[in-house]
C-alpha cells in the first residue's frame, strides 16, 4: 500500500511527464513552421515499429507445441487486420479483436 506521500510523488512525476512531453516540441523548434524532416521520418517509422513490439510482445510465450497451438491468437490477429484494412479503424479493430480472442479463448480452446 502507498502512503499518501508516495501517490503524491508518483502523480507529480507522472503530470510533470506528460506536461513535458506535451511542451518539448514547441520550447525545441519556436519559430518552426513545419518540424524537421527528421520528426517527420520518426512520425512514419515508431508507430510501425511500437506495434511490431507489442505484437512480439504479445505473442511470446506461444506453446507451439502444446494445445491450443497459438490458434486463438492468430485468428485474432487476422480479425484484427482484415477489420484494420477493411475499416481503417484502429480502436474499433483492438477492440473486436480483443473480443474475438477473449470468446475463443473462453468458449472455443
Amino acid at each position: 500500500m502507498l502512503t499518501t506521500t508516495q501517490a503524491i510523488i508518483i502523480i507529480a512525476t507522472l503530470a510533470f511527464g506528460t506536461a513535458l512531453t506535451r511542451f518539448l516540441p514547441f520550447v525545441l523548434f519556436p519559430n518552426a513552421t513545419s518540424a524537421p524532416r527528421s520528426v517527420y521520418y520518426l512520425g512514419k517509422v515508431l508507430p510501425a515499429a511500437a506495434i511490431s513490439l507489442l505484437v512480439v510482445y504479445c505473442l511470446r510465450y506461444i506453446e507451439f507445441s502444446a494445445a491450443p497451438h497459438g490458434v486463438p491468437e492468430f485468428i485474432a490477429i487476422a480479425v484484427v487486420a482484415a477489420l484494420h484494412i477493411w475499416k481503417k479503424n484502429t480502436l474499433m479493430s483492438i477492440a473486436v479483436g480483443t473480443i474475438v480472442y477473449m470468446l475463443l479463448v473462453q468458449f472455443a480452446f
